[in-house]
């Protein structure tokens, strides 16, 4: 999986196309990212103590890795990413621009 933590994302597909946003997780086994703001669901959350209220919270959920798409920090612009081996290191690389990520 290409995207990591606080990468930068564009969404491609679903109903929060277009939003730009920031990856908090990602969930490499399932090909899943947990994006900030993105994929938002309420959640029914019962009162912990006695004479607490119940609250109506919204989590962001995990959503498929194949409907974000990377922003480059260089260029600005959504790119998809490769890997090149230097060194026996291992680099993410701008398709567009060629900028090291």
């Amino acid at each position: 999986m290409k995207l990591k933590q606080n990468d930068q994302i564009l969404v491609t597909k679903g109903k929060d196309k277009g939003k730009k946003a920031k990856v908090l997780r990602g969930f490499p086994a399932k090909g899943q990212i947990l994006v900030e703001g993105v994929n938002v669901k309420k959640v029914h959350k019962r009162p912990k103590k006695d004479g607490e209220k119940g609250q109506i919270v919204e989590v962001p959920y995990p959503f498929d890795v194949s409907k974000a798409k990377f922003i480059c920090p260089k260029c600005n612009k959504p790119v998809r990413l490769e890997y090149k081996i230097t060194d026996n290191k291992k680099y993410r690389v701008c398709k567009k621009c060629k900028a090291e990520v």
